[in-house]
Parts: C-alpha cells; sequence; structure tokens
C-alpha cells in the first residue's frame, strides 16, 4: 500500500463514519467564519467570471458558499465517502462535486481540461499532505490556475499545534471531534515557515499577496466563541 493509498484509506475511514452534517469535523466552521472571510485576500485579484474549484472540500460547507460568489464552483477531495456526503448536502446542485488525488498529475489536467483556467481556494490542505506529495499538489494548484486563475492558499503556522495540544490536555481531555482526528490516524503535520511559499514558486506561481490570518474551527471554547488557529494565506497566480 502506497503513502497516498494509506492516507486515503484513513480520510475514507473517517467520513465514512460521518453524519456528513456541517460543524461535526472539529475543522467545519461556519462560512461566515471561513470562506466569506477569506475571499477578501481573493477578491482583489480573482475574476469572479471564471470557475472556482475547492481543493479538499470535505462534505462541501465552504464549497455551498463559493458557488454562491463565482460562476462555477467545484468542489474536490481524495475521500470518495467526502464527496458522497457534499453531494448529498447539495441537492440542488449549486456546485459539482468530484473524488481526485491532487498528488496525482494526470488526474489535475484532467481537471483543468474541462474547467479552464479557475481560480482556487484550499484551506488548510498542505499540512495534511505527506510531505512527499506537497509539491505535487502544489503543481497541482498551478495547474488549475493556469494563466488567468489565481489562488487562495491558507495553512496554519507552527503555533496552531500549541493550540491544539493545549485543547487536548484539557480537563476530561481531547474532546469527541479531536478524537476522531486521533482515532483516524489523520496525523495533522506541520507546513515550515516559507515552505507554502516555495511550493507555490517551485510549481511556477508568483506570490501577489500574503499576511496572516486565524482559521476559525467548529470547535468552541467554554464561552462559546470558535477555536482559531494561527495561520497565514496566500494569494497565488501567474501575473
Amino acid at each position: 500500500m502506497t503513502v497516498s493509498d494509506r492516507y486515503r484509506t484513513s480520510w475514507d475511514g473517517f467520513w465514512e463514519q460521518s453524519s456528513g452534517e456541517q460543524g461535526e469535523p472539529f475543522w467545519d466552521a461556519d462560512p461566515a467564519l471561513t470562506a466569506r472571510r477569506d475571499l477578501d485576500h481573493l477578491a482583489p485579484y480573482a475574476d469572479p467570471s471564471l470557475p472556482i474549484a475547492d481543493l479538499g472540500c470535505g462534505n462541501g460547507t465552504q464549497t455551498r458558499f463559493l458557488a454562491t460568489r463565482f460562476a462555477r464552483a467545484v468542489g474536490v477531495d481524495l475521500s470518495a465517502a467526502a464527496v458522497a456526503h457534499a453531494r448529498r448536502a447539495d441537492p440542488d446542485g449549486a456546485a459539482a462535486y468530484e473524488q481526485l488525488n491532487l498528488a496525482d498529475p494526470a488526474q489535475a489536467g484532467d481537471l483543468h481540461e474541462r474547467l479552464g483556467d479557475a481560480n482556487v481556494y484550499m484551506r488548510a490542505v498542505l499540512h495534511q499532505s505527506d510531505p512527499e506529495d506537497r509539491p505535487a499538489v502544489a503543481a497541482a494548484v498551478a495547474r488549475l490556475t493556469g494563466t488567468h486563475g489565481r489562488a487562495l492558499v491558507l495553512e496554519p503556522t507552527g503555533e496552531a499545534k500549541e493550540v491544539i495540544s493545549a485543547l487536548a490536555a484539557q480537563p476530561g481531555g481531547p474532546s469527541p471531534k479531536l478524537r476522531r482526528v486521533k482515532e483516524h490516524d489523520l496525523r495533522p503535520g506541520e507546513v515550515a515557515e516559507g515552505e507554502v511559499a516555495a511550493l507555490l514558486r517551485a510549481g511556477g506561481l508568483t506570490v501577489l499577496a500574503e499576511g496572516t490570518t486565524a482559521l476559525a474551527m467548529s470547535e468552541t471554547r467554554p464561552d462559546g466563541s470558535p477555536v482559531q488557529l494561527p495561520a497565514r494565506w496566500y494569494v497565488a497566480g501567474r501575473p
């Protein structure tokens, strides 16, 4: 079994044991706290008449919102079980959903052939990718954007691990949402400082803008506020 096969098996196991309901996974926050805010970074650079590809779409929570802002939205995920949830949650077909391995250049190329140049939204995917697959994932982002598209890539920083460790150490232990991540061996990794920009440049893109942000989770603190992970955002494309 290859690394990608093990990775897909872990994610399929997670999603097969999920209801698919919005907010059930640890990271599946309301789009008002995620995609809606994130698009403020992308909007000055992106052509909304182009389609947008939501890479690592999971159950499609963010994809459905993106479909309200762009001419066409397509959510893709490595897990067939996640894609099935996304389709069930979108009976009116506001967006399309496909199972796709971003580390496979042929699959990324085929999607670009069908979409044409597209904008890309990728939230917290690279740190969940095996390090050896990250250059291929960045190359897929570059392939999909082509000449005219723009990509928004968001990744937690190293400080995010400290936030998660503190949550896991709370009285009573990790929350059910965090326990599910561990039970399915999703093994969130860490993207080193400067790695995201370097990967995008190696894939042939120029980083047009970047900055700090916080990724809202569906997990909440005792006061009801969402857990937020320190992160950075990058807008990239071919100028």
